[in-house]
């Protein structure tokens, strides 16, 4: 949780700071290199490691982050320098829910039984896009589990339109029938 707080706020700092140098779509892209590289947890466990010196350390993410804006790789110094690790990947997080805020978008993630062709992903980004009243990123996943149907996540906002959550609906009314005539 501490770690969540603090990506914020350095999600937050730097976002200002971005703006500012009217950069705030290239240190998005920039940031997305940073957690991807943080995410290989071969690679973030180097840099956790205790018997690694800071010195090697620095040296290894300039490496890896050589073609990332300057500010950006001090930020990330910063965080390794602090132990911080854990943090970057929150800081991505806050950063893009920041810079999505600014441009006006949405991010919405789909789920279908199986994989969605491109009418269907356009025809749902247009109706999801009809309802937030915003430009959408939509991402898609299969989860053979929900058997058939679709569903949206926005935000906050489940719309569960699967097979398998209105088969669960019927199971519980079933149940709920059953047990009152009992």
């Amino acid at each position: 949780m501490a770690q969540q707080l603090s990506g914020k706020r350095y999600a937050q700092a730097i976002f200002d700071l971005a703006q500012e140098n009217n950069q705030v779509e290239q240190w998005g892209e920039d940031l997305a290199v940073v957690a991807e590289a943080f995410e290989d947890a071969d690679f973030a466990a180097l840099m956790k490691h205790a018997d690694m010196s800071n010195v090697a350390k620095l040296a290894a993410t300039e490496m890896v982050l050589a073609g990332v804006n300057a500010m950006v790789r001090n930020l990330v110094d910063l965080l390794v320098s602090k132990n911080s690790v854990d943090s970057i990947v929150g800081v991505y997080t806050g950063y893009i829910e920041l810079l999505d805020n600014h441009l006006g978008r949405q991010r919405v993630e789909v789920t279908t039984a199986v994989p969605l062709e491109s009418a269907e992903a356009d025809r749902i980004n247009t109706f999801v896009a009809g309802l937030v009243r915003r430009e959408v990123v939509l991402t898609t996943n299969v989860d053979e589990s929900i058997i058939g149907g679709l569903v949206i996540q926005i935000g906050d906002r489940l719309l569960d339109g699967s097979t398998k959550a209105r088969l669960d609906g019927l199971r519980n009314r079933l149940y709920t029938e059953i047990a009152s005539s009992a």
